[in-house]
């Protein structure tokens, strides 16, 4: 078996590569655009990290792609671990290597996967940090004033909690996308998919009182479209002011964490899992695409689990 290479890894340019080489990743980077809709940036990344690998095994002594095996990109896995590559940086490297060695055997240019046994450094996933009721719920309390800001920002926070908007989503609301007599409002999330989602009680009272006594404020006949939550002058409250809001809520709040909109998102979806909400339910709230990215939250369910374990089982008190 070939010895990792332990030299410094290869720049990822196109320099000095044969022919035979580059031309199978030009052709899978023309399919990754026109065949499978990936971003300009995306399929970029994709040419970069392949361009890297093929140096790599060029100088491993490898005349082209159909001659590469495992042995070889395993070598470059070593490689990348060598070099102390951050595991996510080197995961991504072996994934467009892995779609990549898919591509040829799918094309016809291989009889076999040359990266069918390969093993990548294992990512450790980071759990979205969360809030607890109380602190949601000292925050939503935070704007006290009765005036048009007071009735906004509580309308913005109560939504945030009640339906798990993503900030984009929320600053993008439409008047018309809003349901109060049933209690839902209307989204276009991520690549323009539409959702409905259920609001709170709480929710539904602080926006009517701000399209009452609070929107009418703000309004500029000159300058106000159908938008939902306003700026001072009139135009679609920004997603910077939103930030700055929560922030200073947080604060009035004695809320200590890093508070940011996400977080109010995240917050939702833990919360309605340790109630009892059905996984796919909340899936079809938070508009994610995939199962598993909402899975995450059950493991932050879990680790809430254990830490009040570790806290108040008698048999846990330390001697």
């Amino acid at each position: 078996m070939a010895a990792p290479s332990r030299r410094k890894l290869p720049p990822p340019s196109a320099a000095e590569l044969a022919p035979g080489w580059l031309e199978s990743i030009e052709d899978f980077a023309a399919s990754l655009s026109l065949e499978r809709g990936r971003s300009a940036k995306t399929v970029e990344a994709y040419e970069s990290d392949l361009r890297q690998a093929a140096h790599f095994l060029a100088e491993r002594g490898r005349s082209g792609w159909t001659r590469v095996t495992g042995t070889d990109a395993t070598a470059w896995s070593q490689a990348l671990s060598d070099q102390g590559m951050a595991a996510s940086s080197a995961a991504r490297k072996l994934s467009a290597l892995r779609m990549f060695a898919r591509y040829l055997v799918h094309n016809g240019d291989r009889a076999d996967d040359f990266t069918e046994l390969l093993e990548g450094p294992k990512l450790r996933r980071k759990l979205p940090e969360t809030l607890t009721t109380a602190e949601v719920e000292r925050i939503l309390a935070a704007p006290t004033g009765g005036d048009a800001f007071g009735l906004r920002d509580r309308a913005i926070l109560e939504l945030f909690y009640s339906s798990g908007l993503r900030v984009s989503e929320l600053c993008g609301l439409l008047l018309q996308q809003v349901d109060l007599e049933h209690g839902f409002v209307r989204v276009f999330g991520k690549g323009s998919k539409e959702r409905v989602v259920p609001m709170g009680g709480a929710a539904i009272q602080a926006l009517a009182a701000y399209l009452e006594a609070g929107r009418p404020h703000f309004v500029k006949p000159s300058r106000t479209g159908s938008q939902l939550f306003l700026s001072k002058r009139g135009t679609a409250i920004s997603r910077k002011t939103v930030w700055v809001l929560v922030k200073d809520y947080t604060r009035r709040a004695g809320v200590t964490k890093p508070v940011k909109p996400h977080l109010l998102r995240h917050s939702f979806a833990t919360h309605l899992l340790g109630g009892g909400a059905d996984l796919r339910a909340i899936q079809e709230m938070l508009g994610h695409a995939s199962i598993g990215t909402t899975q995450i939250y059950t493991a932050v369910e879990q680790s809430r689990l254990v830490d009040h374990h570790a806290k108040f089982h008698p048999r846990n008190a330390e001697d």
